[in-house]
């Protein structure tokens, strides 16, 4: 079975079980700001899943075309993409887990349609927590369809509920994975005793509760499910491929690649690894520019990551010794390839190939600027008797030229340099934090909104920040953090996933700090002074000469826990914050990493 059949089959499927296709929508999300793009097959029918009547009635399936970039640096692994198609099936208030779960284990194991060996697949539900009981809905369907209770995990929310926001429609979601180890899972083998031989391939939202606040939980007149299975996935499974890049759905994508370059995919690893990278951004790139509405290559935005995308396309295109415009070229093969399941694309070709040729010349005329612009600094540079190209002079050829810093590298050894990569990323972080002072300008703290709640979870960020380099190291480093009424979000420095031990840890950190109660007091004075004293200062270019340092702790001299500069608000004492708890710990970018909290309760703060 190949990815047109597959895409086919499930609509056929679920038509016949009184479902009405409908289209798939555009990549760019319409009345939604708070996303570039649509990442997933639900977002376009967010509408509908919060009360609205869709016209087509209340059985839906499609598939949805997604572009998702957080993992970006991941792509050219065998198995990440940043372009992916979902298929999925709704019920607006129709049927629910029973019966959903019944579609699911059909569609995957009855020979008329896919056909997989039931022994290896398995489940993970809703182990419950204070807000909602474990779903024993969900597990009992499982069972009832054949499902060996060993073969069910009952994981945490963090893992099996979803939510449309802080506030309103959520609900426990059950996950379908399947065996990618070796031979026959061994007996007891399911996703949480085994989570590396497991991958996800479908999953199953049961939206049945309004959240009201953070505290409460009611159960919903009408239940939705939402379903999606990665097709990419899911076709890989089905041929036997150990990587999504050796499906058809690549394939020629790969031997084009292999044309232009003149290099036999699967010699050799590093190339191998551009390969892929130029397959996925090349393709992403076709969906996007051939999208109904389609962005063009920009500095902000959606067209900020395209521009992305095709840039760095076009590098390790160089990589693999391409010296000529081949973008273009690669997405006649994508369009070739995807023209009948998207017909968008055979419509805009001629778009899609103008916009990628244009901006490849641009960003080759870049790099010539780049390496004329080096050449003019050699021979300052060859003075230098330690052959070390300073950060910052990489990081200016990086900001002034668009000139990537592991292109300075290969210049660089080429005449006998080596780069200061580590005062690259200082320089970068200086430029960054000069953007975040112009952007956030005169707004108290860099808060969007003000109130007690984000005050507390401003204080929270401190604790959480100590609590990390004190379990982690001194590498952790804020990289930034977004605030609302409901939640914080936290972005620091570290080089891999943290381990449930470690989030524990840091969270039972923070929630002591906050349950000692510790006073926080401010003094002004100048930031070497500052920095002399022990604070950590993170966006220096917006202090000024005299800066504010708040101090979590029993003596602002001598005995405290947290102290940093920073511009405030803050709580009184470290009581006012409430309970601390982590909901989520992921990747942010290459080297970041973002954890999600809440925080409950609390004391209220002080008015004076």
């Amino acid at each position: 079975m190949n990815a047109n059949e597959l895409r086919s089959k499930y609509i056929e499927f679920f038509k016949s079980k009184n479902h009405v296709e409908i289209s798939g929508q555009s990549l760019i999300p319409e009345n939604d700001p708070s996303v570039l793009f649509t990442t997933a097959g639900m977002h376009p029918l967010v509408p509908y899943l919060l009360g609205e009547k869709h016209p087509a009635g209340t059985r839906l399936t499609d598939y949805q075309k997604c572009i998702r970039t957080g993992d970006i640096d991941e792509v050219g692994d065998p198995s990440h993409l940043t372009c992916f198609e979902m298929l999925g099936n709704w019920s607006l208030g129709d049927y629910f887990k029973k019966e959903s779960i019944g579609f699911s284990y059909e569609f995957l194991t009855s020979p008329k349609w896919l056909g997989l060996d039931p022994r290896k697949i398995s489940v993970t539900v809703f182990a419950g927590d204070e807000n909602a009981p474990r779903d024993e809905e969900a597990a009992a369907a499982w069972i009832a369809n054949g499902m060996p209770e060993d073969k069910i995990a009952y994981l945490p929310a963090s893992d099996n509920w979803w939510a449309a926001g802080p506030t309103g429609p959520c609900g426990p979601d059950t996950e379908i994975f399947y065996w990618v180890g070796e031979n026959l899972p061994p007996k007891g083998s399911n996703k949480g005793t085994d989570p590396e031989n497991w991958l996800e391939i479908w999953n199953n939202v049961f939206m049945q509760y309004n959240r009201i606040d953070e505290k409460n939980l009611e159960l919903l007149p009408k239940k939705n499910v939402d379903t999606g299975m990665g097709l990419e996935r899911t076709n890989c499974i089905l041929q036997g491929k150990k990587s999504v890049y050796l499906t058809e759905v690549f394939q020629p994508i790969i031997k084009t690649i292999e044309k232009l370059s003149n290099y036999t995919y699967g010699t050799d690893e590093e190339k191998d690894r551009s390969v892929r990278i130029i397959a996925d951004h090349a393709r992403s790139s076709v969906f996007i520019l051939g999208d109904q509405k389609g962005v063009s290559p920009a500095r902000v935005g959606a067209g900020y990551v395209l521009r992305r995308l095709i840039r760095r396309a076009v590098r390790h295109g160089m990589k693999l010794g391409i010296d000529k415009d081949f973008m273009a070229e690669v997405a006649v093969t994508v369009v070739e390839n995807f023209k009948i399941a998207y017909p968008e694309l055979e419509q805009n070709k001629n778009k899609i190939f103008s916009e990628l040729t244009s901006e490849e010349a641009k960003f080759r005329q870049t790099l010539k600027k780049g390496e004329a612009e080096f050449e003019k600094m050699l021979p300052n540079l060859m003075k230098n008797p330690k052959k070390i190209i300073s950060g910052k002079v990489a990081y200016n050829l990086y900001e002034t030229y668009g000139y990537p810093l592991e292109l300075t590298q290969e210049l660089g050894a080429e005449n006998g340099f080596t780069v200061d990569v580590e005062g690259f990323k200082e320089a970068e972080k200086k430029h960054q934090e000069a953007s975040k002072t112009a952007e956030v300008g005169a707004a108290k703290g860099g808060l969007a909104e003000q109130s007690d709640v984000t005050t507390k979870y401003h204080t929270a960020t401190h604790l959480l920040q100590q609590a990390l380099i004190d379990v982690l190291g001194e590498q952790v480093a804020q990289k930034g953090s977004n605030i609302t009424n409901e939640r914080m979000r936290f972005d620091f420095t570290f080089d891999r996933p943290m381990t449930k031990e470690e989030i524990q840890k840091v969270e039972d950190i923070v929630n002591e700090k906050i349950k000692e109660d510790l006073p926080v007091t401010m003094q002004v004075m100048p930031l070497d002074d500052a920095k002399k004293a022990g604070a950590r200062a993170l966006f220096t270019g917006k202090y000024g000469e005299d800066v504010k340092v708040y101090t979590i702790g029993r003596d602002a001299e001598n005995d405290w826990f947290s102290k940093e500069v920073c511009g405030g608000p803050h709580v009184q004492h470290t009581a006012q914050i409430g309970q601390f708890k982590i909901q989520k710990e992921q990747s942010s970018s290459a080297g970041v990493r973002r954890i999600r909290a809440v925080i409950s309760g609390g004391l209220p703060l002080d008015k004076h």
